[in-house]
């Protein structure tokens, strides 16, 4: 009774394991869009893949895009948050974009549900607020 009761109860903390996410990091590949802009015609707009973050400032509706930020992305390898990662910027491609960032690395922080970041434009700095879009 006692090896049937405990294999009843091992597969029910796995299947909650399972069904929950516990203990698995957090996936942040995929596309993120700034939720603390002003403007309801331009945000940024982040892609994570496996190895890159591209964020890109968005105008015109989104009929319009330019290059703002792109360097590395290294992924979480825990559950816990915040968590932060120093991204490496290409510089060369930042370099060709009007609007490219001429910092070489930049701090990124997942706390949960949203990424941020600092940005500074003509001597005016704000922190970027973006979620993932499904």
């Amino acid at each position: 009774m006692k090896k049937k009761f405990t294999i009843l109860l091992l597969a029910v903390v796995v299947t909650g394991f399972i069904l929950c996410g516990c203990g698995s990091p957090p996936d942040l590949k995929g596309t993120w869009k700034q939720v603390n802009s002003n403007s309801d015609t331009t945000w940024q707009e982040a892609t994570i893949t496996d190895s890159t973050i591209t964020i890109n400032w968005i105008s015109n509706n989104g009929d319009t895009s330019m290059l703002y930020w792109e360097g590395s992305y290294t992924a979480p390898t825990s559950t816990d948050t915040p968590y932060t990662w120093t991204s490496n910027g290409d510089t060369e491609k930042m370099s060709q974009s009007v609007l490219g960032s001429v910092d070489s690395t930049k701090d990124i922080t997942y706390d949960g549900k949203q990424i941020s970041y600092t940005t500074t434009s003509m001597g005016v700095s704000m922190t970027v607020k973006l979620e993932k879009q499904n």
